[in-house]
């Protein structure tokens, strides 16, 4: 194989791209590692445009320019509790894209393709399609517009075995059949596609979205690098398979930190409450410790510790209250206290969510802890602060075997020596599954709102200290 100058260039891309992505493992250079991203695409684009000869397209240029608009506006104009909605969207606008460019190349070039060229456009058309459907019904799950929680009916599996079946019969066929037929055929594809990823994405309960975006994200990339395959551009072979690849990775990533298999993931198994599941009183201890626990002064136990650990949750992005925990952080700090914030993979609704909002208060990056480095310091912790979490936090995890938590890896707060949830209520999680901690006589439970609570809390301690300052 000869390397001329696109070649040549599009491995300098490719490697972009990857350095890139190697940076965004460094909450530090995660911002440079974005950045090298973005120009790596803008790169990869110039660099395609001039390959092929496409200098004066006016309409092109148009449309890349109203498109380059509309996302600049998007993304200065997205609040972060809504950006897992935002990647979901970016996700299905990437496999639609791909499906796009897959039948224009059917209907335009079906006749002088070869049969692997036809394979692979019925592939991109099948693959972009699912992912287009799939991430518009998780970006409705996560905005609310749609039911968060599964939503399954009886025949689904066999429903799902019928779909793939004649998305892959009548794909071969339109392999082989004429221009006309094969035209005719992928439109039917392209619709039976839609449907299979709705049906594909609605059994997917919002505490598992962290684990539909990652792997959306894969299919994208892989929709793509198939798409490459049946216009034959090398490049887009490549960059489509170092997206799909890392999709793919976070997604085992995020399942190993539930525990969780893909496929009990992807039928909504990790919903259903078990009748084993902890329930009632018998979940947490008895009304005499919960009744010592509701007397602890929060405000007194947050201005006396020497370690406080804040753990985040979906609460927290919920009721955007990462102000109010940047101002408890620094009102901490200045009294001497050292803080810093545990992080659970799936704590939010994508991953690296509750990394994004703290960043945007300008929390130190290296106050982030990750769950497997933090765990072990609870025991010597003064204070948890847990903010908007729940199932990351439930000890039934360890001990609540059938559940639909048990066996995840969770935070240890409970070995904290004082506990302070700042929650709506004390309802279950996404899991269904009655958290166990709330019970414990070293807890002090606040219900509300966690931005007004935590306003509450700064106040007190605030008034504490002037308090002990006035002679």
């Amino acid at each position: 194989m000869t390397f001329g100058i696109y070649e040549i260039a599009g491995i300098a891309v490719i490697l972009a791209v990857l350095a890139g992505i190697r940076l965004l493992s460094s909450v530090k250079r995660a911002a440079l590692g974005n950045r090298l991203g973005a120009v790596a695409m803008l790169a990869a684009i110039a660099l395609v445009l001039w390959h092929n000869g496409i200098v004066d397209s006016t309409t092109l240029y148009i449309a890349m320019g109203a498109g380059a608009l509309v996302g600049a506006l998007l993304a200065f104009r997205v609040r972060m509790i809504r950006m897992p909605q935002m990647v979901a969207l970016l996700n299905g606008l990437g496999g639609g894209a791909s499906l796009l460019v897959a039948l224009s190349v059917i209907l335009e070039s079906h006749d002088t393709m070869e049969l692997s060229a036809r394979l692979s456009g019925q592939l991109a058309l099948v693959i972009g399609a699912v992912t287009l459907s799939g991430s518009l019904v998780a970006a409705g799950k996560l905005e609310g517009t749609l039911p968060q929680r599964p939503v399954r009916f009886r025949g689904a599996g066999a429903v799902s075995i019928a779909l793939l079946a004649a998305l892959g019969a009548l794909a071969a066929y339109a392999t082989f059949a004429d221009a006309q037929a094969a035209a005719v055929i992928s439109f039917v594809v392209l619709a039976l596609a839609l449907g299979f990823g709705v049906h594909f994405t609605l059994p997917i309960g919002g505490a598992d979205m962290p684990v539909a975006i990652s792997l959306l994200n894969s299919y994208s990339g892989l929709a793509a690098s198939i798409c490459g395959f049946a216009i034959n551009d090398i490049l887009l072979v490549s960059i489509g398979a170092v997206v799909g690849a890392a999709g793919l990775i976070l997604t085992r990533i995020m399942c190993r930190a539930m525990n969780r298999s893909l496929a009990d993931v992807l039928t909504g198994s990790t919903g259903r409450p078990s009748a084993s599941s902890p329930s009632g009183q018998a979940a947490g201890a008895p009304a005499a410790a919960r009744d010592e626990a509701r007397e602890t002064d929060p405000a007194a136990v947050l201005a006396s510790a020497a370690s406080v650990i804040i753990i985040p949750g979906y609460g927290m992005a919920l009721a955007q209250a990462q102000t109010q925990v940047r101002e408890l952080y620094d009102l901490l700090e200045a009294r001497g206290a050292n803080v810093r914030f545990a992080i659970h993979p799936v704590a939010g609704r994508m991953p690296g969510h509750m990394n994004v909002l703290l960043a945007e208060v300008d929390i130190p990056y290296e106050r982030l802890v990750e769950m497997e480095s933090i765990n072990s310091e609870f025991a010597a912790t003064d204070a948890a602060l847990i903010i908007g979490a729940c199932d990351v936090v439930n000890p039934a995890a360890n001990s609540a075997e059938g559940t639909p938590i048990y066996g995840m890896p969770v935070l240890r707060a409970e070995d904290a020596r004082n506990i302070i949830v700042c929650n709506m209520n004390r309802k279950p999680g996404y899991s269904g599954v009655e958290n166990t901690l709330y019970g414990r006589p070293n807890v002090c439970f606040i219900e509300g709102n966690a931005a007004e609570t935590l306003t509450g809390l700064i106040e007190r301690i605030g008034k504490d200290a002037a308090g002990a300052a006035a002679p």
